[in-house]
């Protein structure tokens, strides 16, 4: 799909006739002014996609058939605590970009930011159209999912496994923990580093809660795609 001149998500890949929304049918007549006969692929977020053709109206013309592609295993997930402003749609972007699977925003002891009941669904519908629409820039055929916020305690709930949070002087990751949480800048409480036991580190330096969050997502998805090793016990930190 890499090759393709654009990537949208519609409801059925496997009609006779793929139909595109009106938002992206803007997108790919107005912004991108496709031209007769270029390629587009087309993915219902699920792993379902299939190659097509513009042909300038709201219907692709399918060129294949609809294949599926499974969802890389294990499931990389990211939470990171509530930040001000558009922080969280940049790093919801990004995460997408870098591959996550699942990110979640979350309320902290430390966390300063939050949202109302009333504006939680207009928010979290915005970071889900950022993820959708940065899953089209990076040709994806699994949407990720976008929760929260979530509590700390309900996210971690009564059994943490699989879990990590991020701290400084922390061991390295590992796809034994494929879900990492990043607290605010103002670290995390007593009772949440209690909560959780694995601690893993992100790097050598102070980072914001949003670049944290990425540099999570973009070490957890590199070590599931074996583009790196993970690092044996007890060795983390060594020169």
């Amino acid at each position: 799909m890499r090759r393709v001149a654009a990537h949208v998500f519609v409801e059925d890949v496997a009609a006779p006739a793929v139909e595109v929304g009106e938002a992206d049918f803007h997108h790919l007549s107005r912004v991108l002014r496709l031209r007769p006969g270029e390629a587009v692929s087309a993915s219902d977020g699920a792993g379902w996609s299939r190659l097509c053709s513009w042909a300038g109206a709201p219907l692709l013309e399918p060129a294949g058939d609809a294949v599926f592609e499974r969802r890389p295993e294990p499931e990389v997930a990211v939470g990171f605590a509530l930040t001000k402003g558009a922080h969280p749609e940049w790093a919801v972007q990004r995460l997408t970009e870098a591959g996550v699977d699942r990110v979640v925003l979350m309320t902290t002891a430390h966390c300063v930011a939050r949202w109302t009941p009333a504006d939680v669904p207009r928010r979290l519908g915005r970071l889900r159209e950022v993820a959708r629409q940065a899953a089209m820039q990076s040709r994806r055929s699994w949407l990720p999912a976008v929760e929260g916020p979530l509590a700390f305690s309900e996210l971690v709930g009564a059994g943490p496994a699989g879990v990590a949070l991020a701290v400084p002087n922390g061991a390295a990751l590992s796809l034994a923990t494929p879900t990492v949480l990043v607290g605010p800048e103002g670290g995390w409480a007593g009772e949440e580093l209690d909560a959780v036991r694995t601690h893993v580190a992100l790097g050598p330096h102070v980072l914001r809660a949003e670049t944290a969050a990425l540099a999570a997502g973009l070490l957890l998805v590199a070590l599931r795609a074996g583009l790196m090793g993970e690092v044996p016990a007890g060795r983390a930190g060594e020169p």
